[in-house]
């Protein structure tokens, strides 16, 4: 039997007799807390998300189908070893078994619909995070933001043991950013070689995470700390399900991702805690793949020439539309992702018919069979960090830099995961299918470690998991938090918060500098207003505060930047890439997201022909003439711009705010109208991570999906925090309870003691 107990923000800590029980627990108050969540993010997941959320979703599902991830996941269960399989199987009954109620509860279901019958849902392929073309993810597609309808009723699907890793999948998928070769190809091909490096950051749906471990002897109980917050896109309700599991074999609590059992990325099981970071490792290869029919097939030419493919079509349901039939192709290399639009002229005719290109994708869980997820049960069983260790020797997707510690005093700073070793090039750019050297072998890259030494920072930058990578996170995150934990000689867990929410933005000083340097360039002389506004942007404390005008300034004055610069001759030739690969893969491709990440290293450098220091100094005075006379920027505040925009599967009849407003509470209406978001402090490459894409939107759709701190002196002395709250009912008074102080950076206790947990009646008994 297993039971569901409740603290004060609603988390559910779950009781059971052995780990199988459990998992079931899990997989049961997930359905019923998130049934509408993990019903979008299976079909996500089998590709059929569009039948649902309409045609903006077909993107995502064609690219899901196409990659190949149910199937992927599918592969990946039969792999399994028994136990794992058994554990993983266990959740999935779970699911099943609180669909019903969960169902119920949302009233994203119709309620007649369901009602009925569980449908015998084998919906094939799905989809995972998409991003739209102005570089604002969506975390799970665009369909939310484009007004499509859902269909009139959803029959909830019964869960395959393999939906959880399907799932998984599909979250991770474009982690590793493999969209960025071609980005980095049309660089070297349209501006040189050179070029590319200056562009080099993570990505434009991009960020990452921060963490950090404080060892004993820099803290106040003389035991280790760990902190950070993951940065994803916000999802609403949020991607990260806080969570208690406890059996006789172990006791965690941690940040769950819903549909997937277990607590992977952030857990303290009372003497062990552990927390990662994005590793921005390369492990996925994209190949230029000849294709031709032949006798009803396909065929691709490949280093022993040519060789047959599994090919098919299959049917994408669009809600209010027709249907979008999905030609699915898979050489020796993997899947076909998308035509190459470079080769869709043909390359004439052989003697089996037509030439055509195509790109192809090859990533590890696909070729190997494995996501890792015998690396989850070992996890929970967790007691040293000798233990997480040998657990992440397990671990495949994605690549994660970890950080440990024990109570024993036992500290782990490492990379887990799967690289595979192959030709250099395969990890720059697309690679010609028929040229031998790009194989994949068996031999994979050894996982980096370091010996901890003192406070260690881990932010996406170019450090530990360098061997393994090409583009990295800028370094301000990760100096900054570490000159912020060099400033004090003891840390407790209260303290963590001041280091969340830092608000100093260092890559401010390449604009503000050339700014402050127009008067001696020869240009013509700045306007009054012109000068005053500089003036107050050289007065500034570069901190994005929410309350900061000078932050508002600077950043209507970045964007102006920014968009001439993207308008500039000198990069006309990258213009209008984005049109011409899949949806999905826009954001990678989309020049003014991609000037906007790369501002910094653009102003400041001399490899670009025609943005030379006097062509950059006289876009930059006619970015600030134009701010200044518009004259829109007096008592503006960056919260006033810089809003929240979570993503939600379904629209929702949010009150688009204007231009330039004030922030507004989250707090809701009493006419049930759904609330303003409000406005935040932070910026992306401040620790406080909240992510707009300057040139294109104010609007924060990316940044800490959670933040925790997990303290190894005491695990009651840790704490949590999640945008929205731990349920996903609308109406629920736990739907929305974190929120405000989520806003405020504030964090809530860990609560472990059961007698100050409720029993909840409705759960109990319900394995």
């Amino acid at each position: 039997m297993s039971s569901v107990y409740r603290d004060a923000w609603g988390i559910p800590h779950l009781r059971a007799g052995d780990p199988y029980e459990l998992a079931f627990a899990q997989g049961r108050v997930t359905a019923l807390d998130r049934a509408w969540q993990i019903e979008v993010e299976r079909r996500r997941a089998t590709g059929t998300s569009a039948a649902v959320l309409g045609p903006g979703a077909v993107p995502w599902d064609r690219f899901a189908r196409q990659a190949r991830l149910a199937d992927t996941a599918e592969r990946c269960l039969h792999a399994l070893d028994d136990d794992t399989a058994r554990w993983v199987s266990a959740y999935v009954d779970g699911v099943n078994a609180g669909l019903p109620e969960g169902a119920r509860r949302a009233p994203e279901f119709s309620t007649a619909e369901a009602a009925q019958p569980e449908a015998d849902q084998h919906d094939v392929a799905q989809p995972a995070a998409g991003l739209d073309a102005a570089g604002l993810g969506t975390g799970l597609g665009a369909a939310g933001h484009d007004g499509a309808q859902p269909a009139a009723g959803v029959v909830r699907g019964r869960w395959e043991p393999w939906t959880p890793m399907a799932i998984w999948l599909s979250h991770h998928i474009l982690f590793a950013h493999f969209p960025a070769k071609l980005w980095r190809e049309a660089v070297a091909e349209r501006l040189g070689p050179e070029a590319v490096a200056l562009f080099a950051h993570d990505g434009p749906g991009t960020g990452g995470s921060n963490g950090w471990l404080v060892p004993a002897d820099r803290t106040a109980t003389g035991a280790a700390l760990i902190a950070g917050d993951p940065h994803r896109f916000i999802e609403d309700p949020g991607f990260y399900q806080q969570i208690r599991l406890a059996c006789p074999k172990f006791d965690v609590v941690g940040l769950a991702v819903p549909g997937v059992p277990g607590i992977a990325h952030f857990g303290h099981a009372g003497s062990v805690a552990w927390a990662i970071t994005n590793a921005m490792a390369d492990y996925q290869d994209l190949y230029r793949e000849r294709l031709r029919h032949r006798d009803g097939g396909v065929e691709a030419l490949g280093p022993d020439g040519w060789r047959p493919c599994t090919a098919h079509v299959e049917v994408v349901e669009v809600a209010g539309e027709a249907p979008v039939e999905v030609e699915v192709v898979e050489t020796e290399r993997g899947p076909v992702v998308m035509a190459d639009a470079r080769g869709q002229t043909g390359r004439g005719q052989t003697g089996r018919g037509r030439v055509r290109e195509a790109l192809s994708l090859r990533y590890p869980p696909r070729v190997r069979r494995d996501l890792g997820f015998a690396a989850l049960p070992a996890l929970l069983r967790a007691k040293t960090v000798a233990d997480v260790d040998r657990a992440l020797d397990r671990w495949a997707e994605p690549v994660n830099v970890v950080l440990a510690a024990d109570t024993g005093g036992g500290l782990l700073h490492r990379v887990a995961g799967t690289v595979p070793v192959r030709h250099p090039d395969n990890a720059l750019r697309v690679v010609p299918a028929w040229e031998p050297g790009h194989e994949w072998g068996d031999r994979h890259a050894p996982m980096p470690r370091r010996e901890v030494r003192g406070v260690t920072v881990m932010a996406n930058e170019r450090g530990i998991a360098a061997p393994l990578g090409v583009e990295f996170a800028p370094p301000h995150r990760a100096d900054r938090i570490g000159r912020l934990l060099d400033g004090s000689p003891r840390w407790s867990a209260g303290d963590m918060a001041a280091v969340h929410t830092d608000t100093l933005l260092p890559g401010a000083g390449a604009l503000l500098d050339l700014l402050a340097g127009l008067d001696g360039l020869g240009l013509d002389g700045l306007s009054p207003e012109a000068v005053r506004l500089r003036d107050r942007l050289s007065a500034w404390d570069r901190r994005m505060d929410a309350g900061s005008t000078g932050a508002a300034a600077y950043a209507a004055v970045r964007a102006e930047v920014v968009r001439r610069l993207a308008a500039h001759p000198a990069l006309a030739s990258l213009a209008g890439l984005a049109e011409e690969v899949p949806e999905v893969f826009r954001p990678w491709l989309a020049l003014t997201p991609r000037v906007a990440y790369a501002l910094e290293s653009l102003l400041t450098t001399d490899r670009l022909p025609g943005l030379d220091r006097a062509a950059l100094a006289d876009l930059a005075r006619a970015a600030l003439e134009d701010v200044a006379a518009r004259d829109e920027l007096t008592g503006v505040r960056w919260a006033d711009l810089h809003r929240l925009a979570p993503w939600r599967a379904l629209p929702s009849p949010v009150m688009s705010p204007p231009a330039i407003s004030p922030p507004v509470d989250n707090a809701g209406s009493a006419d049930g109208a759904a609330p303003v978001e409000a406005g935040l402090a932070g910026d992306h490459n401040c620790v406080l991570s909240t992510s707009s894409v300057p040139g294109v939107t104010h609007h924060c759709a990316r940044g800490p999906a959670a933040r925790y701190v997990w303290d190894l002196a005491r695990r009651d002395g840790s704490l949590w925090i999640v945008p929205f709250g731990a349920s996903g009912v609308p109406g629920d008074p736990h739907r929305r309870d974190q929120h405000p102080l989520w806003l405020r950076g504030e964090l809530v206790p860990v609560v472990t003691d059961w007698d100050r947990l409720t029993l909840d009646p409705a759960d109990r008994g319900a394995t």
